[in-house]
């Protein structure tokens, strides 16, 4: 287990290796508890060297050394289990073969090589190839590789690496294969997967004509639930080369999907390791969001090939340029192959739920960070959402093919190196790459000042940036309208002060006016248009704007964001106690949702009220965990009341076939059952127990379980109970059923989770298992925000237990305390000593880090 040596990492101390290693030859002898792996790797010094040759490690045991194949004597270095110093290297290139033992079997943390119910597999980024064999372990040494791999002599298994594979053969009684990826990478990116294996097999041709192989390798007798996995690989192959003009260039390419997984799935070379949740589906046991997080983690890590792979990152700070700039390719991917609005709202949601809180609270930090204590902490969504919304609004400024012409040239220029974000933002006809560069190197969401005016028929918006804590101003994309009776005004005509407008968009800078005479009435200001910008929007309270924005503007996502403020202060309301009328809000929600203008996953959208979490945000201090929770409930009964008919006829339409998982079933079936969800709310809970019973689409059956949940109707525990029995077999379901028992707001979730830390199926050592539940029951506002503490206990007693085994997802859990401050006096002092109390026993750097941050005023 790494141990917290409270080292801070500088971007400004960066400075190139010593030595490159353009070459690497890796034997591995696989054995669950003694794994030998013997590392021969070329190094060429950098000019004239004088000093040591300093690898990393970690808990490494050191059995041998040669330099060019000769054996060095013990004097001639220095081997700890952190670390390898050859004191003398030679001032040319030469070869350092070392040989370490390992036991997969031991490795808890999932990190470096380990064992995931009998199958070898590895996970290197960021810092996992140092618990294999010492090396540089650092991204901007790039390495052409080839794998040696010896099987421990069980059974019949796959043997699997990076590139491609050149030979197989027997040793001894046991499997050989030798593997060869001739495009230099990192060590972040080196992958091993070996173990008896199912597999579903295809072809691709490529825009060149070229055939490539595809597998996808998971768990014996589950290859039928792995088809979809490959139809979205096909998909986003072809998409790339559409889109990007991106071609495949291994001759295979290869997925691997395991239980013990840290991550959704990680993006090595020709050669991808999935959590099997984000490759495994069945109607009868995925959901619909289900098939759509495959579809998207499989398109992006296979769009990391480039925007990761072939050009990775110089160093970890630069970790957006990879995952920021890719998770917007997938999200382009999934706008073109569903719903651009839907997608749209989905990823803002997203975004303002957990990023902007992550913006706001003692977590933040910039897009590229200056420092960091612990690199697996960086994996934020600041890194990965906010990153591509930086990307979408480099789109914005400057169209689509001026967009595609920068990227072609990245690719073209950055190809087979590690580059920065100067290196990118370099390659785009940008007016001011400085300014632009702020979006990286600034912490925080910026606010922007709505402001209007309206007299003898001249109407005045003005727009202001009002930077983050004193920040520099930015340039920010503002997509815009002037919605009338009849429509959206013509814009050319208006007076522009501040700014240039370009068709619907200007770019703000301090401050911008848009005038615009001869009206007869005052339009509507639809500002930010398809969520232009990340930024806080500040503008005067006002119902009737809203509404008038539900029945004129044409932009689906302020359609969306117009609804839910109206919700927001619904809830605001009760929460304070102040009356507030529903009947209103639910006549234009009803209009809204029976529309057939607008596609049924919008319409679902529209019935969905703003989360508990965005009411906590919204009250921002003093928060009462009881009365948000009580609020939520009390809006969502009364609007499922006042819109019953309305829900009735909706969840009367019929069900789309059970077996049908098209973009299009989906949302017919994410609407009805949108409705089911405010009909149970409402004390109805007849339609959502009989579609429990009945359904045979994990989806409509899911749905009504969570209903039931949710409204604590009387038949939810049995719903409960026999899904649990139907389930309990599959665990990627029975992971769902955690979940729902683990979010009821009904005073017993605590005891609840508990209890089913007990299930025989439930282990902290499962990280899926361990989210499910202990992450369930911490985002359940009125349990984990619980006003004697002991939710924050809860979570506190669960992090030090896995800091033990593995610190990455303790961490990770205890993120989840980044809103204590944001509660009252009694709450804040009780997280206050839960994370002390971390605090005072952890030993990884990951939970250290976390928990200083979380304490730091």
């Amino acid at each position: 287990m790494r141990t917290d040596t409270g080292q801070t990492v500088r971007l400004i101390d960066y400075a190139p290796t010593l030595y490159r290693a353009p070459r690497t030859t890796l034997m591995f002898a696989l054995n669950p508890t003694r794994t030998v792996v013997r590392n021969t790797t070329t190094y060429e010094p950098r000019g004239s060297v004088d000093g040591p040759l300093t690898l990393v490690g970690d808990g490494l045991m050191l059995l041998g050394a040669e330099l060019d194949g000769r054996a060095l004597p013990q004097s001639a270095y220095e081997a700890s289990p952190d670390a390898f110093i050859l004191k003398s290297p030679p001032n040319r290139p030469f070869e350092l073969s070392l040989i370490t033992v390992i036991s997969p079997d031991e490795n808890t943390e999932l990190m470096g090589l380990y064992r995931s119910n009998g199958v070898y597999c590895t996970q290197c980024e960021a810092e996992g190839f140092r618990r294999i064999t010492y090396s540089y372990d650092r991204p901007d040494v790039l390495s052409v590789y080839d794998v040696f791999i010896i099987s421990d002599g069980s059974g019949d298994p796959v043997l699997l690496s990076n590139g491609n594979l050149v030979e197989t053969g027997e040793m001894n009684g046991a499997k050989t294969a030798l593997w060869h990826d001739p495009f230099p990478k990192p060590t972040y990116l080196f992958a091993l997967v070996a173990g008896e294996l199912g597999v579903v097999t295809d072809t691709f041709t490529t825009m060149s004509g070229r055939a490539v192989d595809l597998a996808i390798y998971v768990e014996k007798g589950k290859e039928p639930r792995a088809t979809y996995a490959m139809d979205a690989l096909k998909r986003s192959m072809r998409w790339d080369e559409t889109r990007f003009g991106r071609e495949y260039d291994l001759d295979v390419f290869n997925i691997v999907a395991v239980s013990d997984f840290n991550m959704g799935a990680m993006e090595n070379k020709g050669l991808n390791v999935f959590n099997d949740r984000y490759v495994l589906a069945d109607p009868g046991l995925a959901t619909d969001t289900d098939y759509a997080g495959i579809e998207t983690v499989i398109a992006h890590e296979y769009f990391h090939n480039w925007t990761g792979n072939r050009i990775t990152c110089r160093d970890w700070f630069q970790l957006c340029l990879k995952e920021g700039l890719t998770v917007f390719r997938d999200q382009e991917f999934t706008a073109d192959v569903r719903s651009r609005s839907v997608k749209r709202i989905e990823d803002v949601r997203r975004l303002r739920l957990h990023q902007f809180s992550e913006d706001g609270g003692p977590l933040r930090h910039p897009v590229r960070p200056n420092e960091y204590a612990e690199i697996s902490n960086l994996y934020t969504t600041t890194v990965y959402e906010k990153g591509a919304e930086v990307i979408r609004m480099l789109h914005t400024l400057i169209g689509e093919a001026a967009f595609r012409r920068g990227m072609d040239t990245y690719f073209a220029r950055y190809d087979g190196t590690a580059a920065t974000i100067e290196d990118f933002i370099a390659c785009f006809e940008l007016s001011d790459p400085s300014a632009f560069m702020r979006w990286y190197l600034e912490a925080g969401t910026p606010t922007v000042a709505v402001e209007e005016a309206f007299a003898d028929g001249a109407y005045r918006l003005t727009l202001t940036q009002k930077p983050f804590m004193g920040a520099a101003l930015k340039p920010i994309p503002v997509r815009l309208a002037l919605m009338g009776g009849g429509g959206a005004h013509d814009l050319t005509r208006a007076k522009i002060e501040g700014a240039s407008l370009k068709g619907d968009r200007l770019v703000l800078g301090e401050t911008a006016t848009i005038t615009l005479d001869g009206l007869n009435e005052a339009p509507v200001a639809s500002v930010f248009r398809a969520f232009s910008a990340p930024v806080h929007v500040e503008r005067s309270a006002d119902p009737e704007r809203d509404f008038q924005l539900l029945e004129r503007d044409d932009d689906p996502f302020n359609i969306w964001d117009a609804a839910q403020r109206r919700g927001l202060d619904a809830l605001r309301a009760d929460y304070d106690g102040v009356g507030f009328d529903a009947e209103r809000l639910a006549r234009a929600l009803a209009a809204l949702a029976s529309d057939p203008a607008h596609e049924p996953a919008f319409r679902a959208f529209i019935l969905q009220l703003p989360t508990r979490h965005m009411l906590v945000e919204a009250i921002g201090n003093d928060v009462d965990a009881e009365k948000v929770d009580a609020a939520h409930k009390a809006l969502s009964a009364a609007l499922g009341n006042a819109m019953m008919a309305t829900l009735e006829a909706i969840h009367d339409k019929p069900a789309p076939a059970p077996d049908d998982v098209s973009p299009e079933a989906a949302g017919r079936r994410s609407l009805r059952n949108a409705a089911l969800a405010l009909l149970t709310a409402a004390g109805n809970a007849d339609r959502a127990t009989e579609q429990a019973a009945s359904a045979t689409n994990m989806t409509d059956r899911l749905a009504a379980l969570a209903a039931l949940a949710a409204a604590n109707a009387p038949t939810a525990d049995d719903a409960l109970a026999r899904f649990h029995d139907d389930f309990e077999s599959e665990p990627l379901v029975l992971d769902k059923y955690f979940a729902l028992q683990a979010s009821r707001s009904d005073g017993k979730a605590l005891d609840r989770t508990k209890g089913l830390m007990d299930h025989p199926r439930f282990s902290l050592k499962n990280p899926n298992r361990t989210r499910s539940l202990i992450g369930a029951f911490a985002q359940n506002t009125a349990a984990f925000h619980a006003a004697d503490g002991s939710g924050y206990r809860f979570l506190a007693d669960i992090a030090l237990k896995l800091d033990a085994a593995n610190p990455q997802v303790a961490a990770r859990l205890l993120t989840l305390f980044s809103e204590y401050r944001r509660f009252d006096t009694p709450r804040r002092e009780a997280a206050y000593a839960a994370l002390n109390g971390v605090l005072e026993q952890a030993k990884s750097s990951d939970v250290g880090d976390i928990v200083r941050r979380l304490l730091k005023a």
